[in-house]
C-alpha cells in the first residue's frame, strides 16, 4: 500500500512529499536550565493519580523510537536541553507542556513513552504517554509515516490497564483511572499534512468543513471509549494557527517564502473554526460524574506570534535547527546548525515547539489545568 506524504503538532512536509514520490515511482533564556521544572509552584492538596496522554508529536516523549517509522528524533540536536541533553524522542531541545503539567501536579518531573520497556510499576502506574509524532484522529494521517493511530493509542492503553490490573487489582486500577488526568493533543497533522498537501481526503471531502466534521467524529468516538475505559477527567487540546508554522509559511509562500514571513491565514482560519466546532462537541459530551473540556492552545500560540517581545523571543518565523525554513526530524540532525539561542526561538524546528514555547503555553493553560485538579478532588 503506498502512502505519500504529513506536521505536528514530524518530519516537514516537503520530506514527506519527497517520500511519497519515491514511494509511488518505487519564558525566556533561564528556561535552558535543566532544573527549572524544580522551580514550578505546585497546586495545593494534589490528588491527581496519573497522566495518561494521547495524540501526536507535541505530545510523543519517545514512542516513534520503539516502532518502525521516519518521524523520530532521538538523535541530536533534539534533546540539547534536556537533562543530560539526552535526545529522548521528544520533538523538540527539552521538555514538553506535558512534562511541565506532571511536575506542576506533582506526580513525576517526566511524562514517560509507553513503548519504552524499561519502566518500572511505578513509572506506569502514575501515567504515561501513548502518543506518537506525526498522528492524528483521522487513520490516514498516521498511515502517511507509519506511526501509531488513534485507535491504536486506544488499545495500548486497554493493554496498560490489563497489566496494571494484574498487578494491583481491578478495585485499584479502577480508583487509579478514575483519579488520573487525561490529555488529548491532535488535529494538526490532519489539516496542515493530510488534508491541505496530499489529495486523498480532499477526494470525499471537498469542503473543509465536512472533514472538520469528519475529524470531530473521530474525537467523540475516541472520548467516548475513554469514557467506556473509566476516564473521568477529560481535557481536549484544539489546534494551534498552524498557519504560522515554518514550514507551512515557506511551503505555502511560494517566492515570498524568504521576506516577509507571514503566517498564512487561510489554513490558521481553519484552526479557528475548527476549534469552535470542537468546543461545541465537548460541551455536549458531559454526563454525570465525568468532566470534559476544552483546553485553549490558538490564543496563547497566537499571542506569542505577534507579541513575541512579552515572552523573550525574537524570531517567530523560523526555526531554530538548521535553515529554520524546512528542518525537522531526519533533517534536523547532528551535521545540522543550531541557532546560539534556542529560547529566543518560538520553534525548535521548522514544526515543533522550543521548550521556552512549551513552558509559556503550560503557564497560559495553567487555569485549565487546575480546573482539571478541582474536578478530580471531587471524585469519591
Amino acid at each position: 500500500m503506498l502512502y505519500p506524504c504529513k506536521f505536528i503538532l514530524f518530519l516537514p512536509i516537503l520530506l514527506i512529499i519527497i517520500i511519497s514520490q519515491n514511494r509511488v515511482v518505487q519564558a525566556r533564556t533561564t528556561l535552558t536550565n535543566s532544573n527549572n521544572y524544580k522551580k514550578l509552584q505546585r497546586p495545593f492538596n494534589n490528588s491527581v493519580s496519573a497522566i495518561f496522554v494521547f495524540g501526536d508529536s507535541t505530545v510523543d516523549p519517545g514512542n516513534n523510537n520503539y516502532i518502525s517509522t521516519l518521524a523520530k528524533c532521538n538523535f541530536p540536536p533534539y534533546g540539547q536541553d534536556f537533562v543530560n541533553h539526552i535526545p529522548t524522542g521528544r520533538f523538540s531541545n527539552g521538555r514538553l507542556v506535558t512534562d511541565y503539567l506532571a511536575s506542576y501536579v506533582g506526580i513525576k518531573d517526566f511524562v514517560p513513552p509507553y513503548l519504552d520497556p524499561s519502566l518500572s510499576l511505578d513509572e506506569l502506574m502514575t501515567g504515561v504517554s501513548f502518543a506518537s509524532g506525526s498522528s492524528g484522529f483521522d487513520p490516514l494521517t498516521a498511515q502517511l509515516l507509519d506511526v501509531i493511530t488513534m485507535e491504536k493509542q486506544m488499545e495500548y492503553f486497554k493493554e496498560y490497564k490489563r497489566r496494571i490490573e494484574n498487578s494491583i487489582g481491578k478495585e485499584k486500577t479502577k480508583l487509579l483511572i478514575s483519579k488520573a488526568a487525561f490529555i488529548i493533543s491532535a488535529g494538526t497533522n490532519d489539516f496542515a499534512v493530510n488534508y491541505f498537501n496530499t489529495p486523498f481526503r480532499r477526494q470525499k471531502y471537498y469542503k473543509v468543513s465536512e472533514y472538520q466534521q469528519f475529524l470531530l467524529q473521530m474525537v467523540q468516538q475516541f472520548i467516548k471509549d475513554l469514557m467506556n475505559e473509566g476516564a473521568r477527567v477529560i481535557g481536549v487540546g484544539g489546534v494551534p494557527p498552524f498557519g504560522c508554522l515554518p514550514v507551512v509559511i515557506t511551503i505555502d509562500s511560494g517566492i515570498n517564502a524568504l521576506q516577509p514571513r507571514r503566517c498564512i491565514e487561510s489554513y490558521s482560519a481553519v484552526a479557528r473554526e475548527y476549534n469552535l466546532l470542537l468546543q461545541h462537541l465537548l460541551k455536549t459530551m458531559e454526563i454525570p460524574g465525568t468532566k470534559v473540556f476544552y483546553v485553549d492552545i490558538y490564543n496563547p500560540i497566537n499571542d506569542m506570534i505577534h507579541t513575541p517581545i512579552k515572552y523573550g523571543f525574537t524570531e517567530v518565523t523560523m526555526g531554530c535547527c538548521g535553515s529554520g525554513l524546512i528542518e525537522a526530524s531526519l533533517l534536523c540532525n547532528p551535521k545540522s546548525i543550531v541557532c546560539d539561542a534556542p529560547s529566543n526561538h518560538m520553534f525548535w524546528d521548522s514544526v515543533h515547539p522550543t521548550q521556552a514555547t512549551y513552558y509559556n503555553l503550560f503557564q497560559a493553560i495553567r487555569p485549565s489545568i487546575d480546573f482539571a485538579i478541582k474536578q478530580i478532588r471531587n471524585i469519591s
